[in-house]
């Protein structure tokens, strides 16, 4: 298991049990700048390809509400929703950019059944509970940086550009943290 993304070092691109038909094995290359790489290594993430996507799915138990025909467009949602997170950390990151002028991403982690805080609060105030959770870590020049996404799906706004909704902030574990999100709910 890859530290970095907590997938297989190795994914696999074959046929998972039962796959009724061949998927694609094509991976795109994010914008997300990578942290920590050798010079023969990529220097931005590259994303799953959709049989990676399928097989993690299969893997997790998590593939009852999909079938292959369903990959391309979910891995073109989930490549799209990360660049979106991308640009908000890199927000978030301008209050710092007289210390660090290009912050990379670490490493992340997903945390689908932890609910953060204010996901908590949201859900005990009415609101609905994100479908997913990440954890971001950033490397700012040196300085590991966490970040919570929560992910949100709207459902009676399904197949517009507002159905999903994207809570992206510094985790409260420091007080430079904290000072942050002070400061963006301020400006």
């Amino acid at each position: 298991i890859d530290p970095r993304n907590n997938m297989p070092v190795a994914a696999s691109q074959s046929m998972a049990p039962g796959q009724r038909r061949k998927i694609s094995t094509e991976r795109q290359r994010s914008t997300i700048p990578k942290s920590g790489v050798s010079s023969a290594e990529a220097s931005t993430w590259t994303y799953p390809s959709p049989q990676m996507f399928y097989n993690s799915l299969v893997r997790k138990g998590k593939a009852t509400d999909c079938t292959e025909d369903d990959m391309e467009s979910v891995v073109s949602v989930h490549n799209a929703m990360n660049e979106d997170t991308w640009r908000r950390v890199v927000a978030w990151e301008r209050l710092h950019v007289h210390e660090c002028r290009d912050p990379m991403l670490l490493r992340f982690l997903g945390r689908p059944d932890d609910l953060s805080p204010l996901a908590w609060a949201r859900y005990l105030t009415g609101g609905g509970k994100p479908f997913d959770r990440h954890d971001w870590y950033v490397d700012r020049c040196g300085q590991q940086v966490r970040y919570v996404i929560d992910y949100y799906f709207h459902e009676d706004k399904a197949g517009t550009p507002g159905q999903f909704d994207l809570v992206v902030r510094p985790a409260a574990d420091s007080v430079g943290a904290v000072a942050d999100r002070v400061k963006m709910a301020i400006y």
